[in-house]
């Protein structure tokens, strides 16, 4: 879909287009490796000053066959939900791991994206080496999974 975009629509309308992506760790025979996957599976962000114009360009893209929306136009992310993104993801939108310790009932996050989010953090999987962070996003309560790896915990 994102090369799809970028073939049909103007070169003066889109600024830039990405698939938001996270670092996950997964084992095989025996090795943790570091992968990359999508931050929000089947979701292709767009870039652009021109709103309206890429609204009626997204017409021509082939397999284009949901648009988020609100009552009136195409759904674009406040500035909030920008700097957020920014602050998440490194220059090409890729999250990074993050590393935390438990202390008690409290998560520290010591290195990583997470650090100051620890408050988003709703649950986490320390099998996995991932959590689930709840953010206010394309108006509404959005979940997403990013790559933490607790390296102690303290009772």
């Amino acid at each position: 879909m994102r090369s799809a975009c970028i073939k049909y629509i103007d070169s003066d309308v889109l600024e830039e287009t990405f698939i938001p992506k996270r670092i996950r760790r997964r084992k095989y025979l025996g090795t943790w490796r570091d992968e990359e996957c999508a931050l929000f599976p089947g979701y292709v962000f767009l870039v652009t000053e021109k709103p309206d114009e890429l609204h009626d360009q997204l017409r021509r893209v082939e397999g284009m066959t949901k648009l988020l929306r609100d009552e009136s136009s195409v759904l674009m992310l406040t500035r909030e939900e920008e700097e957020f993104m920014k602050t998440l993801g490194d220059s090409e939108h890729v999250t990074q791991m993050s590393i935390g310790i438990i202390e008690g009932k409290t998560i520290r996050i010591t290195e990583g994206p997470l650090i100051g989010l620890e408050g988003m953090i709703r649950k986490i999987d320390r099998h996995k080496r991932q959590c689930i962070v709840e953010t206010d996003m394309f108006g509404q309560k959005t979940k997403m999974t990013v790559g933490l790896e607790i390296i102690s915990k303290f009772i």
